[in-house]
């Protein structure tokens, strides 16, 4: 049983971010820029989205683990920002693409299951529904972080005064050792889950506010 939730979880989370990885690809063909068309990125077949170490290792680890904390990451879609009319907005609204598609996805969901006919449908199936959400939710937030190559570290780039904006990008270059230290669970806890469990947990509460939320 443990082994088939293991697989459940760690499909969804695949969907979820095939959608998030999508959406950037989409948005950045309708503000101009072919590059994640013509990479093959612009589809929603999950195999072209892929990366090794945080889409199939690293949440495999956490979930073996017993972890709820589910996190991952696909291979950062490319963007010629010579494609863009202008690049520092167009790189925001293309980095704000992901996290809110998993939002809106979360949000729907959370609308279905309370509809009066859903108590029809069984357990199991509304069980699956919730673990999206919470899912969708958690990946959202998390890539909100702005610690590059996260969304977040775009998103404050674009909303980054002129002056700072060079030196903002500089730090791209320590955003992995960042973000390695903070997914590192030190005694049992990973501080990234410290981090941002407040907010996930007030948005579960909001979207499943007849269930156990809180995830994290």
């Amino acid at each position: 049983m443990f082994l088939i939730i293991v697989l459940i979880s760690w499909i969804i989370l695949i969907i979820a971010i095939t959608i998030h990885e999508f959406s950037h690809a989409f948005v950045a063909d309708k503000l101009g820029d072919p590059t994640p068309k013509l990479t093959g990125r612009l589809t929603l077949n999950p195999i072209n989205h892929l990366d090794i170490f945080g889409t199939v290792l690293l949440p495999l680890m956490a979930l073996l683990s017993g972890s709820y904390f589910l996190i991952g990451w696909a291979k950062p879609v490319q963007i010629d920002p010579f494609n863009l009319r202008n690049p520092k907005k167009d790189n925001m609204m293309i980095s704000l693409a992901g996290p809110i598609s998993n939002l809106l996805l979360a949000i729907t969901l959370s609308i279905l299951i309370q509809l009066p006919f859903i108590g029809l449908l069984d357990y199991w199936f509304i069980g699956l529904f919730e673990r999206l959400i919470q899912i969708n939710v958690v990946l959202a937030i998390f890539n909100l972080i702005p610690i590059h190559p996260l969304d977040g570290f775009s998103v404050v780039a674009g909303l980054m005064p002129k002056k700072y904006y060079s030196d903002w990008l500089s730090l791209s270059s320590y955003g992995m050792l960042f973000l390695i230290l903070l997914i590192f669970p030190f005694f049992g806890n990973s501080p990234i889950s410290a981090i941002i469990s407040p907010v996930v947990n007030l948005i579960l509460s909001i979207l499943l506010p007849t269930h156990n939320s809180g995830i994290i």
